[in-house]
């Protein structure tokens, strides 16, 4: 079985990105789950993955992909609705 891959599109100096930190960390640590983050900023390759995930909808960071659900979270979010992603509910 393969599992999600949750990723975190991010920019190093976004604010909104800086404040869901403790909220990924959180998660990652009460659903024992890896959030893979991609800085999009500075790193031109992440960029383009984000462009390949992200059809439009969202066109900024923080940009939250599950692989598994292929459910996407644009914007800063409560825990509640980040977990609620992560867990394809």
């Amino acid at each position: 079985m393969v599992e999600a891959e949750l990723i975190d599109f991010y920019g190093t100096e976004c604010p909104h990105c800086i404040r869901m930190m403790p909220k990924i960390e959180r998660l990652e640590k009460e659903l024992n789950v890896k959030v893979k983050r991609m800085e999009v900023w500075h790193n031109e390759e992440n960029a383009k993955v984000l462009e390949k995930y992200d059809d439009g909808s969202c066109g900024g960071v923080p940009y939250f992909y599950n692989t598994k659900t292929k459910k996407s979270l644009c914007g800063e979010v409560s825990y509640e609705e980040l977990k609620a992603w992560a867990t394809g509910e």
